[in-house]
């Protein structure tokens, strides 16, 4: 058994498996595409970056059955799939489900899902990527849908044997808490479907259910428009809603990360004290890779983490392992941006740049 679960968020687009995938990747690769045509944008610049593995359909078991070897010999052994939803439908579900779940070696590792229930916008289409603001399909839903989507996730994924547990509990991330009251009609509306969710789990045999938040919007929560009041603490509106926990889904979403990799850990800390000391669900300390979206873009975009080398990110994950180590009360659970996002340039996967070198760091702080 392992002492750690160390999660890593897979964005399941690097396949052209499923045909709506291709009005942002014309080319039927997914968001591979993107990757293999970035460019340098000024002459520090680390890209273009190759990966070792090749562009790999990832909706293929053979690729999957390769790619879970690696990550569990390296202590990687939960995959946290970005899941979606948008027009009424599952969309990026091939990566998961022809792909991980068809894999003869799956029962070596854990998964489970984080709902990215935000709008879908022209930012994975490069041609259209400077102006995001377009929405194409909205990521909220209400109470009729909802009820949809929950049923589709107990009877697809929750009964899976490798499903990833809390106390028993299966576990089930949400990206957007605005998003999903502005769909569900309010707090109390929210709350109670969530508390909805809860009993239709335990009716389908389990325990309970396992909420968790990608906490990304800092410790006070927009809300105008939704509740009458403009803003709410995020820690009381998480627990008045039942979640169980919160981790985050990208440094670049609570810090400045437009400098060292060093300096950004500084302030990691700092973030990882408050949400200990504040919120009376657990924390679980998240690592995030690196980041520079430059890869999606065809001019040049600010904030990008500098020195985000093995040898770094070695430090970070011995920072969060040393927090599992304090709170021996809570499950050994760290989460890691990101296992491939390389669009981000947020991934633990071999590149021509460091090669096997994000995972080597992974197998030295927690495979020892």
């Amino acid at each position: 058994m392992n002492k750690y679960d160390v999660a890593a968020y897979v964005w399941p687009a690097y396949t052209g498996d499923e045909p709506r995938t291709h009005m942002f990747w014309p080319e039927g690769m997914g968001e591979w595409q993107s990757v293999n045509k970035a460019v340098k944008k000024f002459p520090e610049h680390d890209w273009p970056r190759k990966p070792l593995w090749g562009y790999v359909n990832e909706a293929d078991p053979y690729v999957m059955e390769m790619q879970i070897e690696a990550a569990v010999d390296h202590g990687v052994n939960v995959f946290i799939y970005d899941w979606y939803w948008y027009d009424k439908r599952s969309f990026l579900e091939q990566c998961l489900n022809n792909g991980f779940l068809k894999a003869k070696n799956n029962n070596k590792m854990k998964f489970y899902l984080m709902w990215a229930n935000h709008d879908a916008q022209n930012l994975w289409d490069i041609r259209l990527s400077h102006s995001p603001e377009n929405v194409i399909w909205g990521g909220a839903v209400d109470r009729s849908e909802f009820e949809r989507i929950c049923h589709r996730i107990i009877e697809t994924y929750f009964m899976q044997p490798n499903y990833y547990h809390i106390d028993e509990e299966p576990v089930f991330m949400i990206y957007d808490i605005v998003n999903l009251m502005r769909g569900l009609g309010g707090k109390k509306n929210t709350g109670a479907a969530l508390e909805w969710f809860r009993q239709e789990t335990i009716r389908a045999g389990f325990k309970g259910l396992h909420l968790q938040l990608a906490s990304c919007s800092g410790h006070t929560l927009n809300l105008s428009g939704l509740d009458g009041k403009a803003e709410e603490p995020a820690r009381e509106l998480y627990i008045e809603m039942g979640f169980s926990s919160v981790t985050h889904y990208q440094f670049a979403h609570f810090v400045d990360v437009d400098r060292d990799y060093m300096e950004i850990l500084e302030d990691v800390k700092k973030e990882w004290t408050i949400m200990d000391k504040k919120y009376s669900i657990p924390y679980y300390p998240h690592i995030s890779v690196g980041w520079d979206n430059n890869p999606r873009f065809q001019g040049f975009r600010p904030g990008i983490v500098k020195n985000a080398t093995p040898q770094n990110i070695e430090k970070a994950l011995q920072m969060a392992r040393d927090y599992v180590y304090a709170h021996p009360e809570q499950a050994p659970l760290i989460t890691i941006n990101s296992w491939n996002e390389w669009t981000e340039t947020s991934y633990l996967e071999p590149d021509d740049l460091y090669g096997y070198g994000y995972l080597e760091a992974v197998k030295r702080v927690f495979n020892n």
